[in-house]
């Protein structure tokens, strides 16, 4: 008879596991790093297959003394585990060609969007982190065509109900429904219903009851802070759904440790408690120590789906990112110099709150003034392309800032696509922008996610302001950066070496490779592609037509190469 090691027994919905020796104790908790090295014990574990199956290879090492319906518990549990696992590993084998769901008539899931769909179906909560432009939205169409999913949810970001709904209606016989309002009322007959992150909070008492069958997250990076009331209610949500699915290219916007917040909504407890994951996948709290093998991990477990346009065959043309140096306005930047002095001094040396403050403030005041620093500078960059008949999507973060660029180019009749346009503002400025009303679209930096079409008008977007997070970059050159893309994609960075624009560059180096190195762990370091010549043929073009002689010595136009 084997040597007992300690009692596990299920009790409330949890394993739980007593009576262990010091040495084994120890073990343990080497093992299964979710638990706290100071305890213990009793052990407590939650109830899913992957945790069963765990639990029982502890086991063949260290017997446990169990009642027999536990063990005949815990035994499905593992079955359940390797089953599902080795079907999602054949899904994912190179050879494996899925059905395809088909949609209206000449409308059909492409192969790799049912493997993701078929996985999603398996696993029942993952995110699909496919790159930008592959078709996240047809995987949650796919999985809208099972019946057992439905009625469904989708909760996207203000600007993007009417594109959700436009193509759900586009692809299938499906009906659907917006929510509207923060105000429940009673929901008309629907297949899917689509509502607004902000709308979420208004809405929990009633959606918790378990009314959808599945929970789509799109840009699912909206839930990367918690404490919010965005963020409690769309993890009550997510609580009643079987089947939840978060949609995002740009899982990390900041640092790593958003990966916990966002994967505990998605599928409670996949990486433990917070103050466990913080232990043992961070540095000090946020920068993930060691973010190529938390990405292995997470598809390992199959959380987390990703494939790249190199993946699925569909390769295009390196985006042109070119970095433009101006000289700032000193005089702009001289008006507030003596508060950031007097902010500053708070930041390294105010009390909790001062700090707290004073570091709003400063970022704040430096990022604006930055802004309008370089403004006319951008705008007279942005003018020169428009001179050449050259649509371009301008982007920023300030109004002060816009106000300097509509008065800068108001001839080109620019419509605006920020935070200040309700959704159907931005659906009109949308439109004027495609159909060629206008060439000159402004953007807000954190307006653009999701939205699609812009890609058949435009090849050109310019970065007048910065964001702390390289993938809010990404996610807005993305817009223009995909299927359907008929020209090279530039996306110009406007700098100067004052205000916030060195230090934000700086740290841009340290969360990109955070982010790069969790969605992609096979990541190496590649070269960018940045050729400003034609920027230059046009700048010469311009001083020709103006009868101004163009400069004897030039900046070498060669292609460069940025790490």
């Amino acid at each position: 008879m084997a040597i007992s090691h300690g009692i596990l027994s299920y009790v409330e919905g949890k394993w739980v596991m007593s009576n262990t020796p010091p040495h084994v104790s120890l073990i343990l908790k080497n093992v299964f790093p979710q638990l706290s090295k100071s305890s213990a014990g009793p052990f407590k574990f939650l109830d899913t297959p992957e945790q069963c199956s765990n639990l029982l290879w502890f086991m063949n090492r260290y017997h446990m003394d169990m009642e027999p319906g536990d063990l005949r518990r815990l035994r499905k549990g593992k079955k359940i585990y390797d089953e599902v696992r080795d079907e999602v590993e054949r899904l994912l084998l190179p050879d494996h060609i899925p059905v395809p769901h088909q949609f209206k008539m000449g409308y059909a899931e492409r192969n790799y969007q049912a493997r993701a769909r078929e996985m999603f179906l398996k696993v029942n909560r993952m995110i699909c982190g496919d790159d930008l432009g592959l078709g996240k939205t047809t995987v949650a169409l796919g999985a809208f065509m099972d019946p057992k999913t439905l009625p469904a949810l989708v909760v996207v970001q203000t600007h993007l109900p009417k594109q959700w709904e436009d193509r759900i209606l586009e692809f299938t016989e499906l009906k659907v429904h917006r929510i509207e309002g923060t105000k429940p009322y009673n929901l008309p007959p629907a297949d899917v219903y689509i509502m607004k992150y902000s709308c979420l909070s208004g809405w929990v008492d009633l959606l918790r009851k378990g009314f959808f069958k599945s929970v789509t997250f799109d840009e699912c990076q909206e839930l990367r802070k918690e404490g919010s009331n965005k963020y409690n209610a769309a993890k009550i949500i997510a609580g009643s759904a079987q089947y939840v699915l978060g949609l995002t290219a740009t899982l990390i916007y900041n640092y790593g440790d958003e990966v916990f917040n966002i994967f505990d909504i998605i599928k409670p407890g996949c990486l433990g408690l917070e103050n466990e994951f913080k232990r043992e996948w961070t540095t000090n709290g946020r920068v993930i120590a060691d973010p190529a093998a938390l990405g292995s991990y997470l598809r390992s477990q199959h959380l987390f789906l990703r494939r790249t346009r190199h993946d699925v065959q569909m390769e295009m043309p390196a985006v042109n990112r070119v970095i433009h140096e101006v000289e700032a306005n000193y005089d702009e930047i001289k008006k507030v110099e003596d508060l950031v002095v007097q902010l500053s001094m708070k930041v390294l040396s105010g009390t909790f709150f001062e700090r707290g403050e004073a570091a709003r403030s400063l970022d704040l005041m430096l990022r604006m003034q930055t802004g309008i620093a370089k403004a006319g500078d951008v705008a007279a960059y942005v003018r020169l392309l428009l001179e050449n008949r050259i649509p371009v999507i301008l982007v920023g973060w300030h109004r002060a800032v816009y106000d300097m660029w509509l008065e800068e180019l108001a001839a080109f009749k620019p419509v605006m696509y920020t935070g200040s346009e309700t959704g159907t503002q931005k659906e009109n400025s949308k439109n004027k922008f495609l159909s060629g009303e206008t060439d000159l679209m402004i953007m807000s930096l954190r307006s653009g996610a999701g939205i699609d079409g812009l890609q058949s008008r435009c090849c050109t977007m310019i970065f007048g302001e910065l964001d702390w997070s390289p993938k809010v970059h990404d996610q807005l050159i993305g817009r223009i950066d995909r299927p359907g893309q008929k020209e090279m994609v530039m996306a110009a960075f406007i700098v100067c070496n004052h205000g916030s624009d060195p230090p934000m560059i700086d740290v841009l180096g340290l969360k990109s490779s955070q982010s790069t190195l969790i969605i992609d762990p096979t990541f190496e370091v590649t070269e960018h592609y940045s050729d400003d010549s034609r920027i230059k043929q046009m700048a010469m073009s311009f001083l020709k037509k103006k009868g101004i002689a163009i400069p004897e010595k030039q900046l070498d136009s060669s292609v460069n190469s940025v790490k």
